[in-house]
């Protein structure tokens, strides 16, 4: 039993720790890496979109957690009092806590990452407001509409001619974070 409540504790003290830092001190811009960078918490499938591992520490600590907490309560009942009874069936309860995790938090970060390079090929034609002035050979502003969120970005025309705001363009190519535009006739 007392295996039991630590694994319960642990795994209790490891979910209100995780969100206490990540609250605090949050996450770290990765710049756009593909890769984990050295965390084993999450990382990139073949795919390239981001994923949780089976062993990361948020699966795990679901597996501590919900063996502890079904061995407790395995360990009132008299048929399952037994560790050589109660045991068996925790980790079974733990894989499969476990396992809803890993399916679940692997859906959501699948779900919540679209591709930005169809995004990005999709803006080619697009229609968009000057809001910053582009100055000749100079980077300005544009505002843009896309899927009903508005963006904006930086921009410079295609012929390096100047673009008052106000001006309607038109997306041509976009490079990195650079935009090119034509005025829009």
């Amino acid at each position: 039993m007392i295996v039991y409540t630590a694994c319960l504790a642990l795994g209790l003290i490891f979910t209100i720790i995780s969100a206490i830092a990540s609250h605090f001190f949050g996450g770290h811009d990765g710049g756009g890496e593909v890769g984990t960078g050295g965390h084993a918490e999450g990382g990139y499938d073949h795919s390239g979109v981001p994923g949780i591992s089976f062993f990361s520490p948020t699966v795990l600590a679901c597996f501590v957690t919900a063996f502890g907490a079904c061995g407790l309560a395995l360990s009132r009942i008299e048929a399952t009092r037994s560790p050589w009874i109660s045991a068996p069936i925790s980790s079974v309860a733990g894989v499969g806590m476990a396992s809803i995790a890993f399916f679940i938090f692997n859906w959501m970060f699948k779900q919540a990452q679209g591709s930005s390079e169809s995004k990005v090929a999709s803006l080619v034609g697009q229609a968009a407001s000057v809001i910053s002035p582009i100055p000749a050979n100079g980077v300005g502003e544009i505002a843009y509409v896309q899927g009903g969120s508005r963006y904006t970005a930086p921009a410079r025309t295609e012929s390096g001619t100047p673009v008052p705001a106000g001006k309607p363009v038109r997306i041509t190519r976009v490079i990195g974070t650079q935009y090119y535009v034509e005025i829009s006739d």
